[in-house]
């Protein structure tokens, strides 16, 4: 029996430590790459290491769990294609762009297909919600939908350097938007067991962005 054929179970931990991992290495990165006499120098630091550790979690996804998924795709290469841009022309602000672009395409992703009655959610997701109904991934996508176009237009509000600095929008985006995407997504936990969801260590949610 060729073991490479059999598909490999996914795992919330290691989805949850592939999405939050190098997301928490830009963070310490950043803080403890600062320096008092070049104010970017935290934040070139800090984009260095995510461009490091997100090439790092395709590579574990690949191969401990056989596959990558969309949204760690595009993250990796919008975080890759941004991140340089970062270093090349010494300007945080290209990284931190990246969320918005992140966030506004899932927003129009998943609201587009619930105007077109299809729950894009249900194939981005893929393993997610086990035994959830048609109109619960309708409802769900919906929801998401809803969500990532809110934070789209927080991290515009939150990245104007005029109005809050580079670290305060690096606490924010680590560890506000964390907390909000776990709150949220328990949040739908009771309408979505009304629509068949099995709850079970393969639940996921939407990774950080």
């Amino acid at each position: 029996m060729n073991d490479a054929a059999t598909p490999k179970k996914p795992s919330s931990t290691l989805n949850f430590i592939l999405d939050f991992g190098p997301l928490l290495l830009f963070f310490v990165a950043s803080k403890f790459g600062s320096s008092d006499t070049d104010p970017k120098q935290g934040a070139i630091v800090g984009t260095a290491t995510f461009m490091a550790a997100i090439l790092v979690a395709v590579i574990i996804s690949k191969v401990k769990l056989g596959k990558i998924s969309p949204m760690l795709k595009l993250t990796a290469a919008l975080g890759v294609f941004f991140g340089a841009l970062t270093i090349w022309f010494h300007d945080e602000r290209f990284i931190q762009i990246k969320p918005t672009i992140i966030y506004a395409f899932f927003a129009l992703l998943l609201l587009g297909g619930w105007f077109r009655g299809k729950a894009m959610l249900k194939y981005v997701l893929e393993h997610a919600y086990q035994g959830l109904d048609e109109a619960g991934w309708l409802k769900l996508s919906l929801n998401w939908g809803v969500f990532f176009l809110v934070l789209a237009g927080l991290n515009e509000i939150f990245r104007q350097p005029e109005w809050f600095s580079f670290d305060t929008w690096l606490s924010i985006k680590v560890w506000g938007v964390t907390a909000c995407t776990f709150l949220f997504a328990f949040a739908n936990i009771p309408m979505l067991m009304r629509h068949g969801l099995k709850l079970g260590d393969d639940t996921e949610t939407p990774p950080k962005a």
